[in-house]
């Protein structure tokens, strides 16, 4: 009798299935509303190595996934089996869940940036916008990282989003008169690379956001043709820091705006990073995008430090004076470096980066510029020590926006303009 039972036992344990399958959400008799996220895993399948798993709704097809996943699964409204699925060498198996499918409140909640399952560094751009919420008129939105305190935008935005490293659950969120409703999305956010670009010393001196200062000129250059005016306006949307300031430069016949700022006084520095992020809209019209660096020394003389853009000559372009110190002739050089704001991706930020330096005997030597990470070397030393009259030790910014055509106009946004030196 002893033996009739240890054999049946055997039996019975040589042939019961080993369920190794690992739902993590949603779980059995969950209510959700479609689409919903489904994350399984397992290493074995009936007793065997598994070799890949998958999911249905119901009798449906399988949808085929690794043996770890995460997946966006669509169902209509009502009372559904959820099966989620194995294979290996031969074998398979599966688990069932009933999940109830809600009718979602009806919204047009659309997230253009990220997309669903994206990797990303922080912070990211998310970009959003709905008309309606829950069937009625939208007032606002906002998004949360996981369950943490949302953050309200207006119905349409564009927003820097800042998160730590790791799996996360964006949630776009839109309010209405009496109703709410969301989208969430799974993202990974990852530690961004070193990122490149120019050595600054700890020692150096940091000049943050000079595009808030007060006390902006701005006027027509009179080295470019035709005419153009311009103007700055203190703006939220878009932003990195909180506060961006707009130029919006019109023209005729090429003409183009410089605005300049005195943002500090300071004799003896020798090195210098201008550095500088930079959106255009997309409906800008330009030719040359100028970054410049001014600084009078102790001798009372003003080495300038030009560098542009150059959509004519299509390279970076940096200055030197061709003249003499008293008799001073500006002129610009090419670099081999290739540079058009014609081509630069519009509505997005794009961070510039120039690094110079100087000697005590006119000479400036530039050495590279940094495009969204991407070094250009231009390793040029140039004469370029005017005699122009400034108030000793004077520091000054330019940015510069050039026309191209016969009228135009440009909406440029610049954020968190700051100046190194040593």
């Amino acid at each position: 009798m002893k033996k009739i039972f240890l054999a049946a036992l055997a039996l019975v344990t040589s042939t019961a299935s080993v369920q190794a399958i690992t739902v993590s959400t949603p779980s059995n008799g969950a209510q959700l509303t479609s689409p919903f996220v489904l994350t399984a895993s397992t290493k074995t399948c009936a007793g065997l190595p598994a070799v890949s798993m998958g999911y249905s709704i119901d009798s449906g097809t399988a949808v085929i996934e690794p043996t770890s996943f995460t997946a966006k699964v669509t169902a209509s409204p009502g009372q559904h089996v959820l099966h989620v699925k194995c294979w290996g060498q031969k074998v398979n198996d599966q688990v069932l869940l009933n999940v109830l499918v809600l009718a979602a409140p009806v919204s047009d909640i659309t997230v253009a940036a990220p997309s669903y399952g994206a990797t990303v560094t922080s912070p990211f751009t998310l970009t959003a916008s709905t008309r309606t919420c829950g069937s009625k008129p939208a007032v606002s939105m906002g998004y949360s990282i996981d369950n943490g305190t949302s953050v309200i935008q207006p119905t349409s935005f564009i927003a820097s989003v800042n998160a730590p490293a790791g799996a996360h659950v964006l949630r776009v969120k839109c309010w209405g008169q009496g109703v709410g409703d969301q989208v969430s999305l799974n993202i990974n956010v990852v530690q961004p690379t070193s990122p490149k670009g120019p050595q600054i010393p700890s020692y150096a001196y940091v000049q943050q956001q000079i595009d808030l200062l007060p006390g902006w000129r701005i006027k027509h250059d009179p080295a470019t043709p035709g005419f153009a005016t311009g103007s700055m306006t203190l703006v939220s949307d878009p932003t990195l820091t909180g506060q961006t300031e707009k130029y919006y430069t019109a023209f005729t016949n090429a003409g183009g705006i410089l605005y300049s700022n005195t943002y500090g006084h300071d004799t003896d520095s020798t090195h210098f990073v201008y550095d500088v992020h930079v959106w255009l809209s997309a409906d800008s019209v330009l030719s040359n995008l100028e970054m410049d660096n001014n600084q009078v020394m102790r001798n009372g003389h003003t080495m300038i430090y030009g560098f542009q853009c150059s959509g004519y000559a299509g390279v970076w372009e940096y200055t030197e004076n061709a003249g003499t110190v008293e008799q001073t002739k500006a002129h610009w050089l090419k670099s081999t470096a290739p540079c058009n704001p014609a081509k630069w991706t519009r509505n997005t930020w794009h961070h510039i980066q120039i690094s110079m330096s100087r000697d005590d005997s006119g000479n400036v030597t530039y050495h590279s510029v940094w495009f969204d990470g991407v070094e250009a070397p231009i390793n040029r030393t140039v004469k370029s020590e005017f005699a122009l009259g400034w108030a000793l030790g004077a520091l000054v910014a330019n940015f510069q926006v050039d026309g191209i055509g016969t009228s135009g106009s440009s909406t440029i946004y610049v954020d968190n303009l700051k100046m190194s030196r040593w």
